[in-house]
């Protein structure tokens, strides 16, 4: 108990802010704040200590760059940080949000330019981070069905054809937000992989 410093407190106006924009009640609030706190004394989680964090999650591969998409994409105000009401914000999206709300989460990570649409080349540089992140050539990744009769031909180039074969629905060479949630939506394989939630609902 005495770990956590008493300067370090959530505010009223946060913790109010936090009960009234996640799924979390009150008293979970305040024991993320606590863990946060903990391993983020001065009250902000950096990229580095995120990829440190996120790399226990997926010990066998490479976290690194799916990280930095995944940080870029946590820390709202640019400022190279994540304060817990970010932290807090994403974790909300990633474990408690309904498919829509995760896949406009996803989409904005895919959007690197942050210009409202996602061309060949940023969903090819998410994939392969996505393959870094899974050790892709492993078979023990398997139930994800992302790798599920993985053979030498599904490399994140032809993934990322495939992908766009489904979503560009004008044919115009980039995926708009609509076609993203769509196509996701209706392939729960595409769902999972391109949101890296491997929970299946049916199971």
């Amino acid at each position: 108990m005495g770990c956590v410093s008493s300067k370090k407190k959530l505010s009223k106006s946060d913790l109010e802010f936090l009960e009234e924009n996640t799924e979390f009640t009150k008293d979970q609030i305040i024991e993320w704040y606590e863990g946060f706190i903990l391993d983020c004394p001065n009250g902000e989680l950096t990229k580095k200590k995120f990829i440190q964090v996120y790399r226990q999650f997926f010990p066998n591969g490479q976290a690194e760059a799916f990280c930095t998409h995944i940080f870029r994409t946590f820390d709202a105000d640019n400022s190279g940080k994540i304060d817990f009401k970010e932290f807090l914000m994403a974790i909300n999206i990633t474990a408690k949000g309904n498919p829509e709300k995760k896949l406009k989460w996803a989409f904005k990570m895919y959007d690197i330019d942050s210009n409202g649409s996602i061309d060949r080349q940023e969903m090819l540089k998410i994939i392969e981070s996505i393959y870094d992140l899974l050790g892709a050539g492993g078979s023990q990744n398997a139930s994800n069905g992302m790798n599920s009769s993985r053979d030498p031909d599904d490399t994140p180039e032809s993934r990322t054809s495939q992908i766009f074969a489904v979503m560009d629905e004008d044919k115009n060479g980039v995926i708009t937000e609509e076609e993203f949630i769509r196509g996701c939506m209706s392939d729960r394989v595409l769902y999972q992989m391109l949101t890296a939630d491997t929970s299946d609902p049916d199971r």
